[in-house]
Parts: structure tokens; sequence; C-alpha cells
């Protein structure tokens, strides 16, 4: 059997939790979230980092989802939002999404909402919290 170099490479034993395996195992499993390599998560991050708008994260939203399969919701957490820390960000499981990638997806969103703070004061009127403001 060999492998598509275009695919991710599988991840160490023991050291991920992706559930790779489950993805060999079943024929009809979505495999898209393959294709993220490295250099393609590099990119992704990049991308997420430097988000200029509203539309556009919803929109990097809407091709993770058509590309990879990976649905990430960003919504105000449930208490007061003081920092980007208090916004939630998540992503639902899924096989084969590497634990590190679970991590540094979020932390990208992050970082981008920090650096441009309108983002993130866009993402909260869209939740009508600054309506009164």
């Amino acid at each position: 059997m060999t492998s598509d170099p275009s695919l991710r490479s599988a991840c160490p034993a023991g050291l991920c939790d992706c559930r790779r395996e489950q993805l060999s195992a079943a024929p009809a499993a979505d495999t898209r979230i393959l294709r993220l390599t490295r250099a393609e998560e590099k990119r992704l991050i990049e991308r997420l980092e430097n988000v200029h708008s509203l539309a556009q994260l919803q929109r990097l939203q809407q091709l993770m989802f058509e590309q990879l399969g990976i649905r990430m919701s960003i919504a105000p957490g449930l208490n007061e939002v003081k920092s980007m820390r208090g916004i939630a960000i998540h992503l639902a499981e899924q096989p084969g999404l590497c634990r590190k990638t679970r991590q540094a997806i979020p932390a990208a969103v992050r970082r981008g909402l920090e650096q441009h703070p309108e983002v993130a004061y866009g993402l909260l009127n869209a939740h009508d919290l600054l309506r009164d403001a």
C-alpha cells in the first residue's frame, strides 16, 4: 500500500488522539482532513492570524468546512468577555484531526482577534453584545 504524498503523514503512535485509523477502517469516512498537510496547516494558521474582517473570518470558517470538513464555532463565552480569552472557539470532534492542530487553530484565531480588535467587536456585535454601546 503506497501513501499519497499529498496526504498528511501519520502522527507518532501514542502521542496523538486523532483516531486516524477510524478513517481507514470505514469506507464511507470523510477523509478530507487528511489533505491538511503540515505545510498547508502552517498556511491556514497564518491566514487565521492575519484576518482583517469578520466576513473574512466567516469565509475561512466556510472554506475550512468545505475543503477539510472542520467545523469551527466562534462565539462570545458564557461569562463576561473582557479579553480574547472570553471568546469561545470550538472545533467539532472529527477523526483524523490532530491534537496539535485542534490547539493551534483556536490559538491562531485568538492571535488574529488580538491583532485586529475590530474583528472581535464585529463578532460581539453580531451576537448583540454591543447593541447599546
